[in-house]
């Protein structure tokens, strides 16, 4: 199987991020909820202060924000 090129990945987690919107129409939180439970395989606890990688977190946001 071939690997996600960047630009899929992003474009996958910009969509993933959508999800969230249930919860509150926020982009910026809910493509950092993306990218976090990408990077670290879970969503974040109320404490979790793991770092997302920053560089991916703003090219989904940049992603979803042109698709808004």
């Amino acid at each position: 199987m071939a690997s996600e090129s960047q630009e899929d990945l992003v474009v996958r987690l910009a969509e993933e991020s959508r999800r969230f919107d249930t919860t509150g129409k926020d982009p910026e939180r809910n493509c950092w909820l993306a990218v976090h439970q990408h990077a670290h395989g879970v969503l974040p606890s109320e404490y979790d202060i793991r770092e997302v990688p920053e560089a991916l977190y703003l090219a989904v946001l940049a992603c979803r924000l042109e698709g808004n």
